[in-house]
């Protein structure tokens, strides 16, 4: 039997929440939202991968505050107008789809804040043409020669927490059953992580303990607000001399599973352009493995996962619990029905849909026969 579609618990303190297979669609930043807003972009995205026969999706990036957001048309999720927004295109979105579980990832940009979109550049924004006062740990550019973002006080850490909060309460509100923490690409927990961001002089910055000291403290306070399923997103390597590494990574994960952390998802790199990144097929299969055996936690890999048989070979290897895929889903929408062809498997799917499979993949839907009229 094929590991990939062979269903997948994810425990938390609300009770179990059961995946009928193990793929998942990772969050993609769409850059689509208004004033922070889901739009009809939206609605067609998510009604889109809901359909894809993937166990879980994963709603892209979100600002926990306007100043937290990549760009500024990406999504928010910080009061009752972005809330409203958000409800709305998500639960028309899921009535066009079988039952799919959606979490979402909730994230503050930090000193990669205030930038224009990918089409656009992707640069930091002038404060006079629609940008904004980034924020850091430290007073470090993400480039050389950008301006300095603003060195995060006590205080300013303390609003930060209460944003994520907040915004876990509304998403739960929503209805979403599980929240990801961004503490990956380069953003704003990763730059407490990564020394090469993180240059602090207080119990935030310098050691090991201190660099996660805030991550953590954000974790705490999220997991105390929150009893859906929670987990985190981290970049397990910054792939540069001198950076955060697959083995602090490793402990940071270990530290986090007694404060309630339902599952890690590992990614890597986006601290910094001189990062030299080794790509290949599965290249961030060995950081979830080193993860996973040091902490136990659920552990989903995800990079250049690509073929069917790929993901099962991982899987077999006990390397990893959980694969995500993220633009293969952008071009091959349905991924998992080609993956369940491929390795004699079945998947949900909208029964308007029945009657599109070519004759060898007509078992992809176990035995729905759709006669024609």
């Amino acid at each position: 039997m094929s590991l990939l579609f062979t269903p997948y618990t994810l425990g938390s303190p609300r009770g179990p929440l059961e995946l009928a297979n193990r793929i998942v669609v990772a969050p993609m930043c769409q850059y689509s939202a208004s004033n922070g807003e889901a739009t009809d972009w939206h609605l067609m995205h998510w009604g889109n991968l809901l359909n894809s026969g993937a166990a879980l999706f994963i709603i892209e990036a979100t600002g926990v505050t306007p100043q937290a957001r990549i760009t500024p048309a990406c999504l928010g999720l910080w009061d009752d107008r972005t809330e409203a927004a958000l409800k709305d295109k998500l639960t028309r979105a899921r009535k066009l789809a079988p039952a799919t579980p959606v979490f979402i990832q909730l994230a503050h940009a930090g000193r990669k804040a205030s930038s224009a979109t990918p089409w656009e550049g992707g640069q930091l924004l002038p404060i006079d043409q629609g940008g904004w006062e980034t924020l850091a740990p430290s007073a470090i550019p993400q480039l050389e020669g950008e301006r300095l973002p603003h060195e995060l006080s006590k205080e300013e850490l303390k609003s930060i927490i209460d944003a994520f909060v907040m915004a876990a309460k509304r998403a739960d509100r929503i209805g979403i059953d599980g929240i990801e923490l961004h503490g990956a690409h380069g953003y704003l927990l990763h730059q407490f992580l990564s020394p090469i961001a993180n240059q602090r002089t207080d119990e935030y910055g310098g050691s090991f303990e201190n660099r996660i000291r805030f991550p953590l403290e954000l974790f705490s306070s999220v997991r105390s607000a929150y009893q859906g399923v929670l987990g985190i997103r981290i970049s397990a390597s910054d792939w540069m001399e001198g950076g955060w590494t697959p083995e602090q990574t490793a402990s940071f994960a270990k530290q986090l599973k007694p404060l309630g952390c339902d599952f890690v998802h590992i990614s890597s790199g986006g601290i910094s352009p001189k990062q030299k990144i080794a790509l290949g097929p599965k290249y961030q299969v060995p950081f979830a493995k080193v993860v996973k055996e040091a902490s136990g936690l659920p552990t989903i890999t995800v990079g250049l996962i690509t073929d069917p048989h790929q993901a099962e070979e991982i899987l077999q290897d006990g390397d990893a619990d959980l694969i995500a895929l993220a633009r293969a889903f952008l071009y091959k929408p349905r991924w998992a029905w080609e993956a369940a062809a491929a390795l004699n498997a079945t998947v949900h799917a909208n029964e308007r849909y029945w009657r599109c499979l070519p004759r060898e993949a007509q078992s992809v839907f176990g035995s729905v026969k759709v006669g024609q009229r």
